[in-house]
């Protein structure tokens, strides 16, 4: 068990001692084995066995889901279990061969006990002399107080830290577990006590100079395109003078391009982007919204077009109970849906029809829609770039250099080629069917595509060349969004920061519809700046991007850690220059109003994240979550 426990923490923690796993996992193992002690009076290497196998399953889910998200499993993972056999090919791509060795002992015990069983017959053999399970269970008792006490000191002094990661570390991996069942949500906040004015003096907005006025779209359909995995990095990218997504890059050179925009979407990923863009409200602190909130009447981007004379539908060509999505475009009040019902399963790549097929079905029904003389608001959400990358050979156009074969950056950026290309087939059928004048179009990424945590070495040095630096935490959460409109002045590329909340307060401000009885937490990101952006997954619980940098907590605020987003190359962590001895610089790092800084080359400390744009983040994470859980049943739920 020590050995299991120690690979976990390998493949999780960074430079951990070896006494680590020992003090932390192994009390938790000597309770299950002392129980064992205890109360199994029959068949107890059986129970052995069921032990053994339960907490290998615990740390092989944490290397795995550790792997994929970059956050420790907990049991809210486990109402999602349904999901991983739709993504199985994603994670049977992040296994390497030597973390099944957690089940070798497993299989080895199992077999040795079923050969005994049957040479022996049916019988149990009896215990030898009862005084010999007296004497066990008098000694499993002396080890069962201790392994509590150790327990208690573990898990009783991390209970407050915001790092799951940090947690982890402190309590370890089986103590997080125990604790994350044991403990409680914070108390919601009245859902009287909500309104705008209380989001907005939270967020502290500034006024931008117009680039466009309100309304600037009006009684335009809006179509807004959720491309799957896609990193802003590729915008602009050439590999040996190759354009990797060439018509993405034309449409950013036309239109309105926000480089600096980040995901901020949960457990639920693709699914949850949708909840996120549509409602402009956080994702809930644990599982993925589209499990947690759909059965709530949700204030959403549908229902405030449909009450503004817009037909709605969204088009997906997945199963459209993949991630409960039946229940939450209810719950959102689309018009229709479309799934694989309507687009079929010929063509497929990843899980469903192509985005080549996506794009030709879906002009299909926008031309239909058109031609009813209402607007439209259609959401489409693509799939075929999807992780592990895995395109059939008729769809690959794109030659990469040697070094990239077999890579997963090589299969990333040959899967976004293919998306690109469909998106120009997309565009250009949107302009021939004459739904491109009348329309404003919406792009954005729907979650990161390449997690510092699923590469390797080689990929790392791929990774390294594609940025000319080091690839950051930043980074890998930076998506791009791209707005184009009749009437954009071409090529503005905008710097303020934005995140996917505030893609319903900037498309209502751009077709001139009224978010006054819409509480929303995002802003109009053509009008409105200075943004302060929670994070929920991906990132340690409590990471927050305002305008120049990225913070990521531990244990909490005083020995966190700032990146600055304008030098996100820099990944050696190095305390801000103060003036006091280097020997002195750890005991500053813990003062709650000096955490560690990454980012030596800024010229004012003040556009870092202070404690109270870091506690307002907070808050506003916990009134959105506070106010969602406190919504009304929705009168349809199933």
């Amino acid at each position: 068990m020590m050995i299991k426990s120690s690979l976990a923490w390998i493949v999780i923690f960074d430079d951990i001692p070896v006494w680590k796993p020992l003090l932390t996992e192994l009390p938790l193992i000597w309770i299950g084995f002392c129980l064992i002690e205890w109360f199994a009076a029959k068949r107890r290497m059986w129970m052995y066995l069921a032990v053994d196998l339960l907490l290998s399953g615990i740390f092989f889910a944490a290397i795995m889901y550790y792997k994929y998200y970059g956050v420790i499993v907990n049991y809210h993972a486990l109402a999602q279990v349904n999901q991983v056999t739709s993504v199985k090919s994603s994670m049977f791509s992040l296994l390497d061969p030597y973390y099944l060795f957690i089940f070798a002992d497993v299989l080895i015990i199992g077999g040795i006990l079923t050969r005994r069983r049957i040479k022996l017959g049916s019988t149990e053999r009896p215990n030898r002399i009862p005084l010999e399970r007296r004497s066990r269970r008098r000694v499993a008792s002396v080890i069962l107080i201790l392994s509590m006490i150790l327990c208690m000191l573990n898990i009783y002094p991390n209970r407050a830290s915001m790092s799951e990661l940090t947690q982890a570390e402190q309590m370890g991996i089986l103590g997080y577990e125990a604790y994350t069942i044991l403990d409680r949500p914070d108390k919601p906040v009245p859902i009287a006590q909500i309104d705008q004015t209380d989001i907005d003096q939270l967020k502290q907005t500034t006024e931008l100079p117009a680039i466009l006025e309100k309304g600037a779209a009006s009684g335009r359909n809006v179509i807004m395109l959720q491309l799957e995995s896609f990193q802003n990095f590729l915008i602009g990218l050439e590999v040996d003078g190759q354009e990797i997504t060439p018509n993405l890059n034309q449409l950013a050179r036309k239109s309105l391009y926000f480089p600096n925009f980040y995901q901020q979407v949960g457990q639920g990923n693709t699914s949850d982007a949708e909840f996120v863009v549509n409602t402009s409200f956080y994702t809930p602190p644990n599982g993925a919204a589209t499990t947690v909130y759909a059965d709530k009447a949700l204030p959403s981007l549908p229902k405030l077009m449909s009450a503004n004379g817009y037909q709605t539908a969204t088009f997906h060509t997945n199963d459209v109970r993949f991630w409960n999505r039946d229940q939450l475009y209810k719950a959102l009040g689309f018009d229709q849906y479309y799934d694989i019902n309507y687009f079929g399963t010929q063509d497929s790549i990843a899980f469903s029809a192509s985005d080549e097929v996506l794009y030709s079905k879906t002009l299909d029904k926008l031309e239909s829609m058109q031609s009813s003389g209402d607007p439209f608001y259609a959401h489409i959400i693509s799939m075929s770039a999807h992780h592990p990358y895995t395109l059939p050979k008729n769809k690959v156009k794109l030659t990469l250099p040697e070094r990239y074969k077999d890579t997963l950056p090589g299969d990333y950026l040959i899967s976004q080629h293919y998306a690109d290309q469909a998106v120009g087939q997309l565009i250009a059928g949107l302009k021939e069917r004459g739904l491109w004048e009348n329309s404003l179009f919406v792009l954005y990424g729907d979650h990161l595509g390449l997690p510092i945590y699923s590469l390797d070495r080689d990929d790392k040095v791929l990774m390294k060349e594609l940025y000319g630096r080091e690839y950051t935490s930043a980074d890998m959460i930076n998506i791009p969004l791209i707005i184009s409109a009749p009437g954009v002045t071409p090529g503005v590329q905008l710097e303020q920061i934005g995140g996917q909340v505030d893609i319903l307060p900037t498309i209502a401000g751009l077709t001139g519809v009224s978010l006054k009885d819409q509480l929303h937490f995002g802003q109009d990101l053509l009008h409105e700046g200075g943004n302060l952006l929670p994070e929920r997954y991906y990132l340690p619980s409590g990471s927050v991007l305002n305008d120049a940098s990225l913070f990521i907590p531990a244990k909490g605020y005083g020995d966190g850690t700032h990146y600055s987003l304008a030098d996100a190359g820099r990944q050696d962590a190095e305390q801000q220059q103060t003036g006091v001895p280097s020997e002195e610089i750890s005991k500053i790092s813990g003062d709650e109003e000096s955490p560690a800084i990454a980012t030596p080359n800024w010229q004012s400390s003040s556009r870092f994240i202070t404690k109270e744009q870091y506690d307002r983040a907070l808050d506003l994470a916990h009134l959105s979550n506070s106010y969602l859980s406190q919504l009304p049943d929705r009168k349809d739920a199933n």
